[in-house]
């Protein structure tokens, strides 16, 4: 096991996500929200020692990730909010910071930009 100097945020959506994508126009798969937070996008942060300083830089990429929460579920850009604030964000999304994260591999990690994390 190898220590790494980063630390891990899990993105979870919350039931007001949930209300939107299952109110989403020609969806015929209605959801639950068990479904939708069974298997949640994890960001590895820059390394924090407290919880708050994790929370702070999500803040600072909420739009970011909120783009890419919504094109995982929707592709269509047309249908996401129009007015994606902060506040939005928080009201949709659950996030969890882990401070400490171990590699278990051995091999080196590659790193592929990615604009997209599809579920």
């Amino acid at each position: 096991m190898f220590i790494v100097d980063r630390s891990a945020a899990l993105i979870r959506p919350k039931q007001a996500f949930l209300d939107w994508l299952n109110a989403l126009p020609g969806n015929d798969i209605v959801l639950s929200l068990a479904d939708v937070r069974s298997d949640c996008t994890v960001i590895m942060i820059p390394e924090v020692t407290e919880p708050e300083d994790g929370i702070s830089y999500i803040d600072d990429l909420a739009e970011r990730l909120f783009e890419m929460e919504l094109a995982s579920w929707v592709e269509d850009e047309a249908l996401w909010p129009q007015s994606r604030t902060l506040k939005l964000f928080w009201e949709w999304f659950d996030v969890e910071i882990h401070m400490g994260v171990m590699d278990s591999v051995s091999e080196d990690i590659h790193n592929t930009p990615s604009d997209h994390n599809y579920h």
